[in-house]
């Protein structure tokens, strides 16, 4: 029989069979084992400096492997299971990551004792059905009340450098957040998530994080003469520039008499008056434009008694259309009633040394913004990123499915499941399904070895209770932790977390184990 022939350029390498394997198995490994340790609400921080001397403190594990300089492609996977993680549900990333490195290292052994490829995908496949099985049926069915949902976040949040007494506080104004944006349609609850902003803002403890109703627009008055607080305001947006009009063909003109240059001047302050008086005329108090504004333009819009912002960043002009109901400009011709909005208030207040722009209320539509303070620029860096997975994960709990027992419960009972349903399928598969469930297993044993208990005692201990009750989870005190009931200790997660954790990191594991053959252009 013929031989394939490859043709390849000299500088490219090829790995066949069982070494292409081990080295994708190794790969996704490292990266498992490089955010392992972060956990659990006693999980380590990393601390991670780019070329540039930059530095990132952070036990999220979509910000870890985002920053981390990653070249194998197929740790370069693991690293989009995390993304995709975090664009759908907003947190468990780790837990992803940590899963696939886990399947991949149980699969790794099972190739060891003969077992196809194949087998192990269609086993991994089945278990994964048979994961979100248990999922369904460990649904907590309580009405998701604000209780409930600050326990979600205050679970997600927990040791994320928000500390246990300020993550409790810090769930609540998550939960009430979210609460404002909720719409009762139907008799179910949506909510818009784009309507909850995050703004960080350092110079205090995270006990100053509050929320306001409305957005923060990062920019000072364009002119000190401005006021610095406008109740019942009628906004305008603008996307052009407040300045002299140029011409589309170079021209100069020739000024030979001072009467002639007192002309020109004239000529011009006239044309900059007019943006203001235009804006005047249309009842405008607040004005936020994306582009420049000239400093004569600024005084006489000063002296007319309005607001303005310039260079206002295209998201921040979007969220202040969004919630006074005003329309995005491109000229000031002809401004009609229906393209201004309108809102409660605008306040300047300053912070440190910058000024912050609240826009509270608005009769168009609803949007609130946490402002997140820290004692530093790390520290609040940390805090935003806890908060928007906590927002996240309230959402996912309202959108998408409930929640159910936290603090590793539901990996056992996963596990619990899997491997017992293992015993009725035949042939290799079943190896795969019970290895799967194994791989589970590492989750919770990984929580307990986080906060200094035993792992392996743990797991027994994790084992007996769930067969004894149904429920068990490692639940964390002090330095070390003990095998308890986790929905007794308020720890819950969203169901849509572990679902799509045990997707996301099935697919990755069997995508990467199907691979034999790796050619690389060098």
């Amino acid at each position: 029989m013929q031989q394939p022939m490859y043709v390849l350029s000299e500088d490219s390498t090829r790995t066949r069979g069982r070494a292409a394997q081990d080295s994708n198995v190794a790969a996704g490994k490292a990266v498992a084992e490089a955010v392992r340790t972060t956990l659990g609400p006693r999980g380590m921080d990393k601390m991670l400096v780019d070329s540039t001397g930059d530095v990132v403190i952070t036990n999220d594990g979509a910000t870890i492997l985002q920053e981390m300089d990653i070249d194998h492609p197929a740790a370069q996977m693991i690293v989009e299971v995390a993304e995709s993680q975090e664009d759908v549900v907003g947190d468990g990333t780790t837990t992803a990551a940590v899963l696939v490195g886990e399947l991949l290292a149980r699969a790794e052994d099972l190739i060891d004792d003969d077992v196809h490829p194949t087998v192990i995908v269609e086993g991994y496949a089945e278990a994964a059905r048979l994961a979100n099985e248990a999922i369904d049926e460990l649904l907590v069915d309580d009405d998701l009340d604000a209780d409930l949902l600050a326990a979600v976040a205050e679970s997600s949040m927990t040791g994320k450098g928000t500390g246990d007494v300020a993550a409790r506080d810090l769930a609540a104004l998550v939960v009430e957040a979210v609460e404002r944006v909720v719409d009762e349609a139907d008799g179910e609850a949506t909510v818009d998530r784009d309507r909850i902003h995050v703004h960080p803002r350092t110079g205090a403890a995270s006990s100053a994080t509050e929320l306001v109703e409305g957005v923060i627009v990062d920019e000072e008055p364009a002119h000190d003469g401005m006021p610095r607080s406008v109740d019942d305001a009628t906004v305008a947006i603008l996307d052009t520039k407040l300045e002299v009009r140029q011409g589309d063909v170079d021209a100069e003109y020739s000024i030979t008499s001072v009467e002639g240059l007192n002309a020109a001047i004239e000529a011009e302050d006239a044309e900059l008056r007019g943006y203001a008086e235009t804006l005047a005329a249309a009842g405008v108090d607040v004005l936020f434009c994306r582009k420049s504004i000239d400093d004569r333009v600024a005084g006489f819009l000063a002296d007319a008694g309005i607001v303005a912002f310039e260079s206002v960043s295209s998201a921040d002009a979007s969220d202040v259309a969004d919630v006074t109901g005003a329309k995005r400009l491109g000229t000031l011709d002809d401004i009609e009633a229906d393209d201004l909005g309108h809102v409660e208030s605008i306040d300047v207040e300053t912070y440190g040394d910058d000024d912050l722009a609240f826009v509270r209320g608005g009769d168009a539509s609803r949007a609130v913004t946490l402002l997140v303070r820290g004692s530093t620029d790390h520290v609040v860096d940390e805090l935003e990123r806890a908060m928007h997975d906590a927002v996240d994960v309230v959402v996912a709990a309202l959108d998408a499915g409930g929640v159910v027992p936290g603090a590793g419960a539901t990996e056992i009972a996963i596990a619990s499941h899997v491997r017992g349903a293992s015993a009725g399928v035949e042939g290799r598969k079943q190896l795969a399904i019970e290895a799967f469930a194994d791989a589970v297993d590492a989750l919770p044993r990984t929580l307990a070895e986080n906060t200094g208990a035993d792992p392996i005692d743990t797991l027994v201990d994790l084992r007996s209770r769930h067969d004894r009750e149904g429920i068990a989870g490692v639940i964390a005190e002090g330095r070390s932790a003990r095998v308890g009931d986790p929905l007794a200790a308020g720890i819950v997660d969203p169901a849509a977390v572990k679902r799509e954790a045990i997707d996301s990191a099935t697919e990755a594991a069997t995508m990467l184990l199907r691979i034999d053959d790796v050619i690389a252009a060098e």
